[in-house]
């Protein structure tokens, strides 16, 4: 058994530990955004599902030497073609360049799951036939001996493989690195698996002529083909649980930052209760996970009211608690309806399609059925609805304690699934506008509408404020929010301007990385030239007045240009064109709801962001964040560019509206000006001392773990 658990473990081990890396490599080239996790999601399910249809067909239909033959070609494939892509492209892993999308493309899942077919799907595809595979040769080699616990095994090796990568693969190893050894620990694998196929092989030569070829030795219990019911109750149930995972996953990407940290957490609850259930029967029992889920769904609900700024600690119990609590009901519930050992690959196979499914729904089908993300709440909803099923049926000793309780349960849940109903409608009377597409869910809410001193209209991406506009005509070309005159924004503008009106040369050349609603036009003047750098086609066409509620775009003096496209990628192209913008003011504020994408904060980053200045020209970094503690980062690239910082904080919107803002200058006396000194903004010079903890985020190495809060900042 030693050679197929061990085999198993590492196989298991290797397909969850690649998964953070190629997801690593496919966030910066498709936006950033937390939908890039889902599509690879949607990838690795669909591999996994042909690795298990493959391992079905091969156990069903083909005698053991003859699996043994096929599998171990399919293995010298995997093996040849992972040598070949690490002498190409440095790393066995790494997709080539042609893959970098710009954002502007019509169909950016598609481009991204071809990307991740053609640079991991083989032997992705090889790792994911081994536990369904090895399980069906097991249950030959050791009759009456449980399969199931070798896929409680694998799945304890997936789970360590995520735990594992944000805690200590990817601090200590580049991507490169990350994938130089993950190769090697393929080529471990393929020799585990030819020794258990020598195993197999040696074993037919006593397997009976006349037996079929899915019929284990020595088979006991009830092996009857599964009814048609069952079929679909597997499929269903693996399906809940899958949409509740990634569902779960976009719930916190989009508030924090999308990357692995928040990808492998949810995915290893969602593994952890596959290892549970599957271990032992006795790991789920009813009466203790149907009082958790119902208590975590009110968690959830409390996380809905309190909104992003409500702890990320609260938020990961309750988030975490509900997906711990629903993917134990339907696992729970799945492994009470398994099939004899006879079946497992058929099994596999339908578990397998089932989380395909909910790859299909979050990923492809929701973004066009719902505005909103409200498959997360139907999920959960779903899953209390598995666990009410079974209490609708009175146990055959049931007596009057437990009818009362069991009527208690049934009662509760029914609220749950009744208050996650609610939060389903969007009763706002204020969103006017709601577009929901890759890059997220963006909406118009009119508030303060019957007084003039108060009426606006707002742009929400997720939970957060982008920006907000007065709707009285001779107020609406006041900047407000993150980008007032006292912003730092604002004033590294002013400065730049009067150095440059002391020179004779007023006109200003502003370039702003995100679009928001266009306030940061209302700081430029009639001889200035403002370039925004925007991803999102629904926030370019809000903020070109596409409704009326916007006007900072048409109603500024300067001239404006808007680049579809993501920032780095279209700033990149520029510089290879010879194209040098030249700016005076560059400023990042490119966020997706709260989270800011990494790969647009790193030392290549910033170093194509010099590229584009003028000589004296300044960078502005918005760093505000309800979770991330990005001023670290900020000093660090001041330091590592020889540039010197400086923090603005301000608030606006009556208070409500906190900014920072880290101006990164060249002259260190650009901040000492009469620009700085005479604003109410706080203003503080940034040192980068030797015992001051740095943290230089990198192309190859970038993580938000150090960063996070303890508690959560003002911001909306």
């Amino acid at each position: 058994m030693a050679r197929y658990a061990f085999t198993l473990f590492l196989s298991a081990f290797l397909l969850f530990g690649v998964q953070p890396l190629a997801g690593r490599y496919a966030l910066p080239w498709f936006g950033g955004t937390p939908a890039v996790w889902t599509a690879c999601m949607l990838f690795f399910q669909g591999a996994l599902l042909a690795g298990y249809a493959y391992a079905h067909a091969s156990a069903t239909r083909l005698p053991p030497r003859r699996q043994v033959q096929l599998h171990l070609g399919l293995l010298v494939l995997a093996v040849g073609a992972l040598v070949a892509r690490a002498l190409m492209m440095g790393s066995p892993v790494a997709p080539g360049p042609e893959w970098r999308s710009t954002g502007t493309e019509a169909l950016l899942t598609g481009r991204l799951l071809a990307m991740l077919a053609v640079s991991l799907g083989f032997p992705f595809f090889v790792l994911s036939t081994t536990a369904p595979l090895l399980q069906s040769w097991f249950s030959r080699a050791q009759p009456g001996v449980s399969p199931y616990r070798l896929y409680a095994l694998s799945n304890a090796g997936s789970l360590l493989a995520l735990l594992s990568y944000p805690f200590l693969i990817e601090p200590a190893l580049s991507r490169s690195a990350q994938g130089r050894v993950w190769g090697v620990g393929f080529l471990i694998f393929a020799a585990g698996c030819a020794a258990c196929a020598w195993d197999v092989w040696k074993r037919a030569e006593a397997t009976a002529p006349g037996q079929a070829p899915e019929q284990a030795p020595g088979e006991t219990g009830d092996s009857r083909r599964p009814d048609p019911w069952h079929s679909l109750a597997w499929l269903g149930l693996s399906a809940c649980a899958s949409v509740l995972l990634l569902a779960t996953t976009n719930q916190l990407s989009r508030d924090v930052a999308a990357g692995p940290f928040l990808w492998v957490l949810p995915l290893g609850i969602y593994l952890l209760t596959f290892i549970l259930t599957f271990e032992r029967e006795a790991f789920y029992r009813r009466a203790v996970w149907v009082p958790l889920l119902i208590v975590s769904v009110g968690g959830v609900l409390r996380a809905f009211f309190e909104g992003p700024h409500w702890p990320l600690s609260f938020q990961l119990l309750a988030y975490g608690g509900a997906l711990l609590a629903g993917c134990m009901v339907c696992h729970g519930e799945l492994y009470r309806l398994r099939p004899a050992p006879r079946h497992l690959s058929a099994f596999y196979l339908l578990v397998s399609a089932g989380g395909v499914l909910g790859g299909v729904f979050v990923g492809l089908v929701a973004p066009h059925v719902f505005n909103t993300y409200s498959e997360y709440p139907l999920a959960l909803a779903a899953s209390c609805v598995v666990a009410l099923v079974p209490l609708l049926s009175p146990s055959p000793h049931e007596g009057v304690l437990g009818r009362l309780g069991r009527m208690a349960r049934v009662f509760l849940l029914a609220s749950a699934v009744m208050g996650l109903g609610v939060s389903l409608l969007d009763i706002r009377r204020e969103v006017r506008v709601t577009v929901r597409n890759f890059f997220g869910v963006v909406q118009v809410l009119e508030l303060g509408v019957g007084d003039p001193e108060r009426h606006l209209f707002s742009l929400k991406h997720g939970t957060t404020t982008h920006g907000f506009q007065l709707a009285e005509p001779s107020r609406r070309s006041r900047p407000t929010a993150y980008f007032t005159a006292d912003s730092g924004l604002g004033l590294a503008i002013a400065e730049q301007r009067r150095l440059h009106e002391a020179s004779g040369s007023p006109a200003l050349r502003i370039g702003v990385l995100g679009l928001g609603v266009g306030t940061s036009a209302a700081l430029a003047q009639a001889a200035d030239t403002v370039r925004f750098y925007e991803i999102n086609p629904a926030v370019i066409s809000l903020a070109q007045g596409e409704g009326g509620y916007f006007s900072y775009l048409r109603d500024t003096p300067a001239r404006v240009e808007v680049v579809r496209g993501d920032a780095r990628i279209s700033l990149e192209q520029e510089l290879e064109r010879g194209e040098a913008r030249g700016f005076d003011v560059l400023a990042l504020d490119v966020f997706s709801s709260d989270a800011i994408p990494m790969h647009l904060l790193t030392r290549e980053a910033v170093a194509l962001y010099r590229a584009h200045l003028a000589p004296r020209g300044v960078l502005a970094l918005h760093i505000s964040s309800s979770h991330l503690d990005l001023q670290p980062v900020a000093l660090a690239h001041a330091r590592d560019s020889g540039m010197h910082a400086t923090l603005v904080i301000n608030k606006s919107q009556g208070d409500r509206l906190r900014s920072a803002w880290v101006i990164l200058a060249p002259d260190a006396g650009f901040s000492q000006g009469p620009t700085f000194t005479g604003t109410a903004a706080r203003v503080y010079r940034l040192e980068a001392r030797d015992e001051t903890p740095l943290i230089l985020w990198t192309d190859e190495h970038h993580s938000v773990l150090p960063v996070l809060r303890r508690e959560p900042r003002e911001r909306e």
